[in-house]
C-alpha cells in the first residue's frame, strides 16, 4: 500500500543515495569526487522513486528497496555522465550544473561513469548475501536486480543508445524512433517498476499492469523531452535545448512535429493511467506522476 508522496520517497532516496557506493581509497580518491559531484547534482530521480513506489504498492518495505533504488540511479546517472562526453552529445551543462567532463576532464568522467556502473552491481550483490537463509526474499532480490541490469544492457538502454548515435544526420524511420525511444529511455522506466514489483512479491496481474503503465509511461517521457528540447525553457530544464536539431538527432517532432508528438504524448500519457484505473488510491502517485511529466509541455 502506497502511503507516501513523490517528495517523500525522493527525499528517503536522497538520505541513503551515498550510502551503497563502497569505501574508496584516498588514492583513489578523484573517482569517489567524480562519482559524488554527478551523484548529488540532483535530478528528478523517476525512476529509483517509481521502483520504491513499486515495492510498496505491492506490499515491500521502500527502505528494504534502497539498495536497489539507489543502484538504479547510479545507472541512470552514468549514463547521463557518457552521454555527455564530447565523444557523445558533447554536452555543458547538466541539471543546471556544468557536466562531469567540464569540471574533471574526459578521462576521469569516463571512469565516474564506469564507477557508478560497478557500485550498481555491487550494491544489489551486497544486498542478496543478507537472504541466504530466506529463500523467497533472495529470489524477489535475483529477479529483481535481473530487471534492472537487463534495462540498462545491450537489449535495453545501451542498444538504444547505440541505435540513436547511428540515426544521426539520417532519415528515421516511424519503427526506428520507437525502437530507440523504447530501448533508450522506456526501458529503464520499466525495469525500475518490474524491480520495485518483484521487491514487493507482486502478483502476476500486478506486474503485468505495472508494466503496461512503465511501457507508456517511458515512452511519453521520452516524447516529452523531445518536445522540450524544441520549445522549453534552458534555466528551467537544467540543460542546453536545441540540442537535438544541431545534432540532426531522431525524435519525435523531427519525424512528426510538434503538434502530432503533443498528441501522442497525450494519448501515452491517458494509456498510463488506464493502466492502474482499478486500482484507484493506491495507484494515485503513479497516476499524479504521468500527468506531472505530460505537464512539463504547456
Amino acid at each position: 500500500m502506497i502511503d507516501r508522496t513523490f517528495e517523500e520517497y525522493k527525499a528517503l532516496l536522497d538520505e541513503h543515495i551515498l550510502d551503497f557506493i563502497p569505501d574508496i581509497d584516498q588514492k583513489s580518491i578523484t573517482l569517489y569526487d567524480s562519482m559524488k559531484y554527478s551523484i548529488l547534482a540532483g535530478g528528478k530521480r523517476i525512476r529509483p522513486v517509481l521502483l520504491l513506489a513499486a515495492c510498496e504498492f505491492c506490499g515491500g518495505k521502500a527502505e528494504e528497496a534502497l539498495p536497489y533504488a539507489c543502484a538504479m540511479e547510479y545507472i541512470h546517472t552514468y549514463s547521463l555522465i557518457h552521454d555527455d562526453l564530447p565523444c557523445m552529445d558533447d554536452d555543458e551543462l547538466r541539471r543546471g550544473q556544468p557536466t562531469n567532463h567540464v569540471i574533471y576532464g574526459d578521462a576521469v568522467a569516463t571512469l565516474a561513469g564506469d564507477g557508478l556502473q560497478a557500485a550498481a552491481y555491487e550494491a544489489m550483490q551486497r544486498d542478496m548475501l543478507l537472504y541466504f537463509d530466506n529463500f523467497d526474499a533472495l529470489k524477489s532480490r535475483v529477479r529483481a536486480a535481473y530487471e534492472i541490469v537487463k534495462g540498462a544492457g545491450v537489449t535495453g538502454m545501451v542498444a538504444g543508445q547505440i541505435a540513436d548515435v547511428e540515426a544521426e544526420n539520417k532519415r528515421c524511420s516511424k519503427e526506428l524512433l520507437d525502437y530507440i525511444h523504447i530501448t533508450k529511455t522506456a526501458d529503464m522506466i520499466i525495469s525500475a517498476v518490474r524491480a520495485g514489483a518483484r521487491l514487493g512479491s507482486c502478483s502476476e496481474q500486478e506486474l503485468e499492469n505495472l508494466t503496461v503503465y512503465a511501457e507508456n509511461l517511458g515512452l511519453a517521457f521520452q516524447v516529452c523531452d523531445d518536445i522540450l528540447d524544441v520549445e522549453g525553457d534552458e534555466e528551467l530544464l537544467g540543460k542546453e535545448v536545441g540540442h537535438d536539431e544541431a545534432n540532426s538527432k531522431a525524435t519525435y517532432p523531427a519525424l512528426y512535429g510538434l503538434d502530432e508528438s503533443k498528441r501522442k504524448l497525450r494519448e501515452l500519457t491517458d494509456a498510463a493511467k488506464d493502466a492502474l484505473a482499478e486500482y484507484y488510491d493506491n495507484a494515485e502517485l503513479f497516476v499524479e506522476l504521468a500527468e506531472m511529466l505530460a505537464t512539463r509541455v504547456s
